[in-house]
C-alpha cells in the first residue's frame, strides 16, 4: 500500500474542474492520476505497472484502460502537471527579490521537485525510456537557467552580491545542479525525511550564493537558517 507520507506530497496537485456531464468519468481519471503519482514517487516509475495502479484503486484493469490506454499516457499527463507547476514558479518578477522572497522562491521549487520526485529519482533513464519527454525537460532546464540568471543579475545590479560575469554564470549552473539533484542526494546520504531535506536544500542553494553576498545579506541568511532549520 502507499506510504502516507507520499500521499501528502500529492494532495496539493490542482484538480482540473470536470465537465458536469462527465463528473464520474473525470473523478475516476483524476483518482488514477493521483494514485499513479503517489505510487511512482514511492516505488519508482519502473516498478509500477498499470495492474498495480488498478489494484491500488480497486478498479478493474479494463476500467483503467478506458481512461488510459498505457502507462505512457499516464506519465505524459503527470509530466504536463509537473511542467505547468514548475514553469509557473519560474516566472520570476523583473524587479530584484529580497532575501526572504529568494528563500520562498527556492522552497517552492523544492516542493515541486518533491511533489513529482519520480521524475528526478531516475532522471536519465526516464528521459531515455520516454525520449519524447526529453525536449520538454530541456525547455524546463532552459527556463531554470534564465530565471536563475535573472535573479542573480538583479541582485548584482543592486550590489547585493559581487561577482564577475564568469563567476555569475558558474554560480547559476551550480544552483541549478544542486536544486535538481539535492533531494535524492539528501535522502540517500542522510536518510532524511522529505520535509527536512527540502529545508536543508533551500539553505544549501543559498549557501552557494553566500560568499558573493554583501555582509548584511549574509547575516539575514544566517537568521533565516536559525528560524527554519
Amino acid at each position: 500500500m502507499i506510504n502516507s507520507a507520499t500521499i501528502v506530497l500529492s494532495t496539493s496537485i490542482p484538480i482540473r474542474a470536470p465537465n458536469n456531464s462527465k463528473t464520474s468519468t473525470m473523478k475516476t481519471r483524476e483518482r488514477i492520476l493521483h494514485t499513479s503519482l503517489a505510487l511512482f514517487n514511492e516505488l519508482g516509475e519502473p516498478n509500477v505497472t498499470t495492474l498495480l495502479i488498478a489494484d491500488e484503486l480497486d478498479i478493474s484493469p479494463g476500467n483503467l484502460y478506458y481512461h488510459f490506454k498505457s502507462k505512457i499516457e499516464i506519465i505524459d499527463e503527470l509530466f504536463s502537471w509537473y511542467e505547468q507547476d514548475l514553469l509557473s514558479i519560474l516566472d520570476v518578477p523583473e524587479a530584484a527579490m529580497d532575501i526572504e522572497d529568494e528563500w520562498l522562491f527556492l522552497h517552492l521549487i523544492f516542493e515541486t521537485v518533491a511533489k513529482y520526485q519520480f521524475v528526478y529519482k531516475d532522471l536519465v533513464n526516464l528521459l531515455s525510456k520516454y525520449d519524447h519527454l526529453n525536449p520538454r525537460f530541456q525547455r524546463i532546464l532552459k527556463k531554470k537557467r534564465l530565471s536563475c540568471m535573472q535573479v542573480l543579475s538583479n541582485a548584482r545590479e543592486l550590489e547585493h552580491l559581487r561577482a564577475s560575469d564568469d563567476e555569475l554564470s558558474a554560480l547559476g549552473e551550480n544552483l541549478i545542479v544542486t536544486a535538481t539533484f539535492w533531494l535524492n542526494y539528501s535522502i540517500i546520504a542522510n536518510q532524511e525525511d522529505t520535509e527536512s531535506a527540502l529545508m536543508k536544500g533551500v539553505y544549501q542553494v543559498m549557501s552557494l550564493v553566500a560568499p558573493f553576498m554583501e555582509a548584511e545579506r549574509r547575516d539575514m541568511l544566517n537568521a533565516l537558517k536559525e528560524a527554519y532549520l
